[in-house]
């Protein structure tokens, strides 16, 4: 008997009518799909109409529901891997199941679609030849700032996935590190009824997020103009000042690890400049 494939399948991160022909005729016809959250995702299937059996594939459970997927996929069955909104495996589970049913031999395929940090790209106006996706930054407003701080000098535009449990804070951390008046956008509930896209400097997105209680709910993709030659410049020349403070007490590479976290400029230019 022919193995199965496992078909990894773009759902809609809004509007229901962005799932493909093809994504829902896949759906219909697999014997098993693996969903993130099944109640999210049950409104979707009945759409679509499928009669496949569905199973829960998350964070905490992925390690073993891919050993079942794996063998119902060489029993010869069809399995289709969706998250609950947008592309499987971008900010989502599902890497290691892709990478099990490769390592047994399986095929893996993809039906494309819905990906919120890529439709906020394509409407934000900021240079999309080059970008860096982060996906969702900690949750601990240190560790948040330090990784911001470890983006400060990066040169391409900035994907950001947050919570409107933490835009306000997000963004109050975001101006802290990158200055209020570097270029951003603020994608918020995007193809859903209260779709809103703020392009602006970073603080003047801040003020209006902080003035209207209606734009701090639902789910945010922020956008960062990457650092110009001016702002890396600035940053390295902060980086080289604080690592000749530290190099008074600490030897050159620890003294140059923490100078690049503190101040975001790369930590070789640092250390080479001993």
């Amino acid at each position: 008997m022919a193995a199965g494939r496992l078909w990894v399948i773009a759902t809609p991160i809004g509007n229901l009518d962005d799932l493909s022909p093809r994504a829902a005729e896949v759906l219909r016809t697999v014997a098993l799909v693996a969903a993130e959250d099944t109640r999210h995702s049950a409104p979707l299937l009945a759409r679509v109409g499928t009669a496949a059996k569905t199973i829960a594939l998350h964070e905490h459970n992925e390690r073993e529901q891919s050993m079942r997927i794996v063998e119902s996929i060489l029993a010869g069955h069809d399995v289709a891997l969706i998250s609950d909104a947008g592309t499987p495996l971008v900010s989502d589970p599902g890497y290691r199941l892709v990478r099990a049913v490769r390592e047994a031999g399986g095929v893996v395929s993809p039906v494309p679609g819905p990906c919120a940090a890529i439709a906020a790209l394509s409407v934000a106006g900021l240079p999309s030849d080059r970008f860096v996706f982060e996906g969702f930054l900690p949750a601990k407003a240190s560790a948040r700032r330090e990784r911001m701080q470890a983006l400060a000098s990066e040169p391409r535009t900035l994907m950001l996935y947050e919570s409107s449990h933490r835009i306000v804070e997000s963004l109050a951390d975001a101006i802290a590190i990158f200055g209020a008046s570097r270029e951003g956008v603020l994608a918020r509930e995007l193809t859903k009824v209260f779709e809103t896209v703020i392009a602006a400097p970073l603080g003047d997105i801040a003020a209006r997020v902080d003035a209207d209680p209606n734009q701090q709910r639902g789910e945010f993709v922020l956008l960062i103009a990457g650092a110009s030659d001016a702002d890396a410049d600035a940053t390295l020349a902060e980086g080289r000042r604080v690592f000749a403070l530290l190099r008074e007490e600490l030897p050159p590479a620890k003294a140059a690890k923490l100078a690049a976290a503190i101040t975001g400029a790369p930590r070789k230019a640092l250390y080479h400049a001993e």
